[in-house]
């Protein structure tokens, strides 16, 4: 029995109430990832968790609309990125 693997990229459904969630999410993670010199291969590689995992699991747990809340506030990211820029001078 020959086993076909498919190249076509797996895709989540994402309904329209959970999109500017998601994109809160994304901007928020993206500018704390900056902050910290981390990539997002580096980030899945600590965690190795992907974007469609944690999201099944926070929507099956009822916490889909706390994602907005993550790295909000990233105050020890503004930090680290304050010392960089004093330390440019």
């Amino acid at each position: 029995m020959n086993t076909i693997k498919s190249t076509a990229k797996r895709t989540a459904v994402v309904f329209p109430k959970h999109k500017k969630v998601l994109s809160i999410l994304g901007e928020n993670l993206t500018l704390a990832m900056k902050r910290r010199g981390i990539t997002q291969e580096m980030l899945h590689d600590r965690t190795g968790l992907s974007k469609p995992t944690l999201r099944k699991i926070l929507a099956c747990l009822g916490l889909l609309e706390d994602l907005a809340k993550v790295a909000f506030d990233d105050e020890l990211g503004r930090k680290l990125q304050d010392i960089q820029l004093l330390n440019k001078k």
